[in-house]
C-alpha cells in the first residue's frame, strides 16, 4: 500500500520506513482512518501514543517511588499500602469514562459527530461530580483503611498523608484520565500524549523540591510526593478541559451539552459499572494481596511494591494495545464491520504476547539491576529479583488478557470484561497466594494427600507464584471466549431516539 502523497512503489529501506511510520503516529493525525484499509498500521499509529502516554503516566509513580527510596524505607513502604488505594478510588469512577470513550468510539466510526459530542460533554460532567464524591469519602476512609491493609505504626503515618491529599485533589486527576479517554475514543492519542509530557517533567522537576525541602521550600516527604503529583495533573486537566472545549483536536465538548442528564447517566452507568468493577477488582485484589504480603516483613512489603510498580511499567505495550484495539473494536462496530474487528483483536493479541514474552526475557536476566534503581536496600533488591523472576515467564499471557478484554469494552461488553478480571485477581490469584505462603490447615482433609500440600509453604515466593497461575488461567480464559463471537452483536449506536433532538443544526467545527 503506498504512503499518502506517493503514486509508485516504496523504495525506501527498512530504517527509513520505521522512521517514517514513529513520524506518522506522533504527527497527531486527527484523520487516522481505523475503519478501512489495513489493520496492523492503524492499530500501531493508534498505541504507539498510547504506549508512550502510559509510559508518562507511570513517571509519575516511579518518580514518586525513586525519589521516596532514596529518602527512607519506610518512605517507600508507606507509598506501597498508598498506591493501591489511588488505584482503587480511581477504578471505582474510571467506569464512566470507559463507557465514554466507547460510546465516543462507536459514534466516531458512525460517523454521528453530534452524539460523539453530548456523549463527551455528559461524561465530563458525571466524572468530575463522581471523583468529588469519592474524594471527599475516602478522605475520611483513608486512615483506618491503610491500617486495615496491615500498615506498621512507623508507616501509617505517611501512607495516610500521602492519600489525603490525593483524595482531596482527586477531580483534578480524575479530570485528566477522562480527557485522555474520550480523545482515545476519538481516535486521538497523540493530544493526550504531549499534554502528559509536559505535566510528567513538571512533576520529576518538582517533587525532589518538596519531599527533601530545599531552600525556602520546607521537607515534606511523603507528603511532598503527593502535592507535586496532584498539582502536576491538575494543570494537565485544565489544559485537556481547555483542548475539548475549543474542539481543535479530537472530540469536542460543549458547555450547554454538560448539564446533568439523568437518562443518559443510566447508559453510562449500563457500560460504565462493570468497568468500574473490572478496574476495582484489580484495586481490591492488589489491596487484599497487600495484606498477604504484610504479615511478611518490611523488606518484603518494600520489595512487592517495587515489583508492582516494574510490571506497571514492563505491561505498558499491552496496557496501550487493550486501549487502542478498544478504540478500533468501537468504531468498527460503529461502522457495521464486525469482521474487521474481530482480526484487529487478533492481531493486537498476537503482537501483545510476542512483545511482553520478549520483556519477560529481558526482566528475568535483568531483575536484581532493575530492582536497585529503585532501592539501594540489598534485601529489597534480593527479594524483589525473586518476585520478578518468577512471573516474568507469563508476561505474554497478560498481554493476550489485555488485548481481548480491550475488545470486549470497544464492544461494549464491559461485563465480559470484568468476570475474566475478576476470575484471574480475585477466584485464583489471591487464594492461591495465601495457601501458598504459609502453611494451611483445614480439619476436613486432615489424614489426606491435600493435607500434606497445604501444610507445605513457599513462603513469599507462594505470593509470587500466584501471579504465574493467574496470569496461564486468565490467558486461556480471554481467548476461549473471544472466540465464541458472541460481542459481534453489540452496536451501541442502534439505541439513540433519546437523542435524535440533539442533532440539529449545531456547529462541531
Amino acid at each position: 500500500m503506498s504512503s499518502a502523497g506517493s503514486s509508485g512503489p516504496d523504495d525506501r529501506g527498512p530504517l527509513q520506513r520505521v522512521r517514517a511510520a514513529v513520524a506518522t503516529a506522533f504527527s497527531g493525525d486527527a484523520n487516522l482512518d481505523l475503519t478501512s484499509g489495513g489493520i496492523g498500521k492503524p492499530l500501531f499509529l493508534l498505541s504507539l501514543p498510547i504506549i508512550v502516554t502510559n509510559l508518562l503516566q507511570v513517571a509519575y509513580n516511579l518518580a514518586d517511588t525513586f525519589w521516596l527510596g532514596h529518602y527512607s524505607k519506610n518512605a517507600l513502604a508507606a507509598i506501597t499500602f498508598a498506591f493501591p488505594m489511588v488505584f482503587l478510588l480511581i477504578s471505582l469512577g474510571m467506569g464512566i469514562s470507559v463507557a465514554g470513550s466507547v460510546l465516543v468510539a462507536q459514534y466516531t466510526g458512525a460517523n454521528q459527530k453530534r452524539q460523539a459530542t453530548y456523549a463527551a460533554s455528559q461524561t465530563v460532567t458525571f466524572a468530575f461530580i463522581v471523583s468529588a464524591i469519592l474524594g471527599v469519602t475516602g478522605y475520611f476512609f483513608v486512615e483506618p483503611f491503610i491500617a486495615f491493609l496491615g500498615a506498621s505504626p512507623a508507616v501509617l503515618p505517611g501512607a495516610t498523608a500521602y492519600m489525603q491529599i490525593v483524595a482531596v485533589g482527586l477531580s483534578a486527576m480524575f479530570g485528566f484520565f477522562v480527557f485522555i479517554a474520550l480523545m482515545r475514543g476519538s481516535g486521538d492519542t497523540v493530544t493526550p500524549m504531549l499534554v502528559m509530557l509536559g505535566t510528567v517533567i513538571l512533576n520529576i522537576v518538582i517533587d525532589p523540591f518538596l519531599i527533601f525541602g530545599i531552600g525556602p521550600i520546607p521537607e515534606l516527604g511523603v507528603a511532598g510526593a503527593a502535592l507535586a503529583t496532584v498539582f502536576s495533573r491538575g494543570l494537565a486537566m485544565v489544559v485537556g478541559l481547555w483542548i475539548m472545549l475549543s474542539g481543535r483536536r479530537g472530540v469536542r465538548i460543549l458547555p450547554g451539552d454538560m448539564i446533568p442528564d439523568r437518562a443518559y447517566l443510566r447508559r453510562l452507568l449500563r457500560l460504565g459499572v462493570p468497568a468500574s468493577i473490572e478496574g476495582t477488582g484489580r484495586a481490591i485484589s492488589v489491596n487484599l494481596l497487600l495484606i498477604v504480603v504484610g504479615t511478611f516483613s518490611t523488606t518484603i512489603v518494600a520489595a512487592f511494591g517495587v515489583g508492582v510498580r516494574i510490571f506497571s511499567l514492563v505491561f505498558m505495550p499491552a496496557i496501550a494495545v487493550d486501549r487502542g484495539v478498544e478504540t478500533m473494536t468501537g468504531q468498527n462496530l460503529g461502522a457495521k464491520k464486525p469482521e474487521r474487528a474481530e482480526r484487529a483483536n487478533h492481531i493486537a493479541a498476537a503482537a501483545s504476547f510476542t512483545v511482553l514474552s520478549a520483556l519477560g526475557v529481558v526482566t528475568w536476566f535483568t531483575a536484581p539491576t532493575v530492582v536497585s534503581v529503585f532501592s539501594p536496600d540489598q534485601e529489597v533488591v534480593r527479594v524483589g529479583a525473586e518476585f520478578l523472576r518468577w512471573v516474568a515467564p507469563t508476561f505474554g499471557l497478560i498481554g493476550v488478557v489485555r488485548a481481548y478484554s480491550g475488545g470486549f469494552r470497544g464492544a461494549g461488553r464491559t461485563l465480559t470484561a470484568a468476570v475474566i478480571s475478576i476470575v484471574m485477581l480475585g477466584v485464583v490469584r489471591l487464594p492461591f497466594a495465601w495457601v501458598a505462603s504459609r502453611p494451611v490447615s483445614i480439619p476436613f482433609f486432615d489424614g489426606t494427600i491435600v493435607a500434606d500440600i497445604l501444610a507445605y509453604s513457599l513462603a513469599e515466593n507462594g505470593i509470587w507464584l500466584a501471579f504465574s497461575v493467574s496470569n496461564v488461567v486468565a490467558g486461556v480464559l480471554a481467548y476461549a471466549w473471544f472466540t465464541r463471537g458472541t460481542w459481534k452483536d453489540a452496536d451501541l449506536t442502534d439505541d439513540d431516539e433519546d437523542l435524535e433532538q440533539l442533532t440539529v443544526t449545531t456547529d462541531d467545527d
